[in-house]
């Protein structure tokens, strides 16, 4: 049985923190819009990086980087729905349904295509690229993915140490960054793609306890702490992924990127009572409704439309005026209107395997909704596996793409090679171990 926005939005509970959803909503909005932004296509069909052709545009990375916030949003949201779902292997799978079932659709979808492609031999110019490209948004869900497995023990933590805990993650990720940089320790910055997100998440747990006090100096302390960071230590302007760069921000994350974390948390919280009294508003909140309700499927896809809408032009003949000229700049309206129309019906094709479920005062907001779906639950032991084979596959599968599958193409995940047939069979197989043996969906 469906759900419309509106019964979803009149079920709500007068308890819900509806601005969660709106910053849930709204931060994963202002991701997509970046990529789309960034995408420079030249007239021979290269993508590059505006960033990268116009690099005094870095700085508006420092607002338009806001993958903190999303993360901050699932702390709070994992931290109700574990005290409500204490028994680790329901936790898992309340949690993860409605985020790998739209991922395995697009997996298939794409593996299947790129498979075609490649026999067909039409798997050159933007196409291969496209092949390359789609999956790398992956590596979030693969975070995501890790949030919810290490979600109970780190709760624990909060609750003896609150702001303790996140003050020992952040204290791992300097330590991390000091063997990296000082001692030239090799691999060691692997370690701070779960210290540094890890404490963003801890951020979210605080905030489920009233516990961030004085946002102001949140945000203070993290701005000034990423200035002085980027104007006197090793690290770049920008705080994304720049082609070429020896040392990026977010691959592996750095000390740099937690402060911008902070500095984020900090603005949104003191933009809470605002953003409280305009969800408050019905047609408001009907749309945040609406909008969370395909939020991951519209992420997943969207840089398939994006690629979708260039590849158009490319074979209509339309000549692609170069990257960040006037004429450039004239299109980008219009390259952002198709991608978004494109994007919209492949969200109506695809919707379906992310299906809201009326919210309940247990269910958290700012995060995949608990499941409709009752069963008997995994053991924990294989519900564990099943969480880390998931990550694992869907971070290799980010790194690889889907390009080169009849060739053996291979990727570096940490230091373990891995192919996009072995990461897929990893993301399978964890799935198959999260949802456990029996489901029957309940109305």
């Amino acid at each position: 049985m469906g759900f419309s926005a509106r019964d979803l939005a009149a079920a709500t509970p007068a308890t819900r923190d509806r601005y969660v959803d709106l910053l849930r909503v709204a931060s994963l909005a202002v991701v997509v819009l970046g990529h789309w932004l960034m995408a420079a296509v030249t007239p021979d069909g290269q993508v590059g990086n505006l960033l990268a052709v116009v690099p005094g545009l870095q700085v508006l990375t420092w607002a338009l980087q806001v993958m903190p916030v999303f993360f901050f949003v699932g702390g709070f949201s994992h931290a109700l729905a574990h005290r409500s779902r204490p028994r680790y292997a329901e936790f898992l799978r309340a949690r993860l349904q409605r985020l790998l079932r739209p991922t395995m659709v697009f997996i298939g979808v794409w593996g299947a295509l790129a498979l075609v492609l490649q026999l067909l031999g039409a798997d050159g110019g933007l196409t291969g690229v496209a092949l390359r490209l789609v999956t790398q948004p992956l590596w979030f869900i693969g975070i995501y993915l890790a949030m919810v497995a290490f979600t109970p023990p780190l709760l624990r933590l909060h609750g003896r140490y609150g702001w303790g805990a996140f003050a020992g993650l952040a204290a791992g990720a300097v330590a991390v960054d000091a063997l990296r940089f000082a001692a030239g320790v090799p691999y060691v910055e692997f370690l701070n793609f779960a210290l540094v997100w890890l404490a963003v998440h801890q951020l979210g747990f605080l905030r489920a306890d009233g516990m961030i006090r004085r946002p102001a100096l949140l945000a203070g302390a993290g701005l000034l702490g990423a200035v002085a960071l980027v104007a006197f230590g090793p690290y770049p302007l920008s705080m994304v992924g720049m082609p070429g760069e020896k040392v990026s921000n977010m691959a592996p994350p750095t000390l740099a990127l937690l402060c911008h974390g902070l500095w984020l948390v900090g603005a949104v919280e003191l933009l809470k009572g605002p953003g409280a009294r305009f969800t408050a508003r019905a047609r408001v909140w009907r749309g945040v409704v609406a909008a969370n309700g395909i939020a991951m499927t519209a992420f997943l896809w969207h840089l398939t439309a994006m690629l979708g809408v260039y590849g158009a032009l490319l074979a209509l003949g339309v000549r692609l005026p170069e990257p960040a000229t006037a004429g450039w700049w004239a299109q980008v309206p219009l390259r952002i209107a198709a991608a978004a129309l494109l994007t919209g019906l492949l969200v109506a094709v695809f919707r379906r395997f992310e299906s809201p479920v009326p919210p309940g005062p247990a269910t958290a907001a700012g995060g995949p909704s608990p499941a409709s779906g009752r069963g008997d639950s995994p053991p924990a032991s294989l519900a564990a596996l099943g969480i880390t084979l998931a990550l694992l596959g869907v971070l290799g599968l980010s790194m690889t793409g889907f390009g080169g599958l009849l060739e053996g193409h291979t990727a570096t995940l940490i230091a373990i090679r891995v192919s996009a047939p072995v990461a897929v069979a990893m993301t399978v197989a964890g799935w198959v171990l999260v949802e456990g043996t029996t489901f029957r969906r309940s109305r």
